[in-house]
């Protein structure tokens, strides 16, 4: 398909904002009172009953922020600065590597490993900026965009939607052919980086690894006479692996499984996903690492293989941190050999004394009914090294 065959307009539905809907976007997010109270909540839980002034400051606050912004750029350029304030008061610092080595002249395809609704695509654009490249269109679930005012900050962060609630097999596979035409629309023709997770939903058990179905669905642009290994450097596909040393929604997440376990099904609260998001930006995460892999240049001959390459990327760069380490020799016994942090360490329990002691103090305060699932979801990472290693 040529250059010439695309309508962009197919995918009005999907997309993000252009950069001439972000003044009338914005306008309607400051006068959104849902957004300023959710705002308000969120920044001062405590204050509750003052939420109304509040709110009213923070819709204050936004109108001056965002006062001289007309454009996409514009709108990540206000954030990146709210981005780093988070980094800087709810970690010990974000550390990056993999990304010096990819070119600038063309777009990737980031596949990545899926911890936090909001942070993992957050902090990897955050890098890509801080970087000087340019930042990627990031794929989210349409179960995010229960509330307007959600979309549109989405939305004007470069956001297009996945649509999960197609109710039959027809619209499932109209969406995820869509979804594919879009993803390759964007890289290819309009030379766009895109950031997509490896799998629906996150890896709450901490086993990071890619749903075929995935690769799949990228292949569902492709025309019959290009192979599949072709087609696969056509995207341009990085794998990445964002790792946090200590989980803000190791509870919730523990929590989860454990009821899936033992029942039929977990029933998620109205807006429990926006929720998560609140809890993961605004929680203590500890040191945080974002690695970039090397483009996928190789002979993968089907969706298969390349599920298996971005694995093997995303386990192998992943970076441990002692919290790692410490939970699997609690449930196993023994503490593999295997380096932590960034720059890579080995691991010392003498060094490493204090972080054990906060552990052991945070594993306690979990339910003893999941805290099993919390243990082995910050033990997965280890388990996934040995096997791979």
């Amino acid at each position: 398909m040529t250059a010439g065959d695309w309508d962009s307009s197919r995918f009005d539905e999907i997309r993000p904002y252009r950069d001439e809907e972000v003044r009338d976007v914005l306008d309607r997010l400051i006068a959104d009172p849902e957004m300023s109270h959710a705002a308000a909540h969120l920044l001062v839980p405590k204050l509750a009953r003052l939420e109304g002034p509040v709110a009213w400051l923070v819709r204050q606050f936004v109108r001056f922020e965002f006062r001289g912004v007309k454009d996409v750029r514009g709108v990540q350029k206000v954030v990146s600065r709210y981005l780093d304030m988070v980094v800087n008061r709810t970690s010990s610092g974000l550390t990056i590597s993999g990304l010096d080595t990819l070119p600038r002249d063309r777009a990737c395809l980031f596949v990545s490993n899926h911890r936090d609704i909001a942070m993992d695509p957050a902090l990897s654009i955050l890098a890509m900026y801080k970087e000087g490249h340019e930042t990627a269109r990031i794929a989210i679930g349409d179960n995010l965009l229960s509330k307007q005012f959600a979309t549109d900050i989405m939305k004007l962060n470069k956001c297009f939607t996945v649509r999960r609630e197609s109710s039959n097999r027809r619209e499932k596979l109209q969406a995820a052919t869509e979804l594919s035409n879009y993803i390759y629309h964007s890289i290819v023709h309009d030379n766009e980086h895109v950031w997509i997770a490896q799998m629906s939903g996150r890896a709450k058990d901490g086993m990071d690894r890619t749903n075929p179905a995935l690769a799949a669905m990228f292949a569902m642009t492709k025309d019959r006479e290009t192979s599949f290994a072709d087609f696969w450097r056509q995207l341009h596909i990085v794998p990445l692996a964002i790792s946090y040393e200590w989980d803000p929604c190791d509870r919730r997440k523990a929590k989860e499984l454990y009821v899936k376990e033992h029942r039929e099904a977990y029933r998620k609260a109205e807006h429990e996903d926006l929720g998560a998001i609140a809890k993961g930006v605004v929680g203590h995460k500890g040191h945080v690492h974002a690695a970039f892999g090397t483009p996928i240049e190789g002979d993968c001959a089907d969706v298969s293989s390349l599920a298996e390459e971005i694995d093997r990327q995303v386990i192998g760069n992943y970076v441990l941190h002692p919290t790692n380490l410490i939970a699997y020799e609690m449930l196993y016994g023994e503490t593999p050999d295997l380096p932590v942090s960034w720059p890579q360490r080995p691991w010392s329990a003498d060094a490493d004394g204090d972080i054990r002691r906060q552990f052991e103090q945070r594993m306690q305060h979990i339910d003893q009914r999941w805290r099993p699932k919390a243990l082995q979801a910050y033990a997965n990472p280890v388990v996934s090294k040995l096997a791979y290693r």
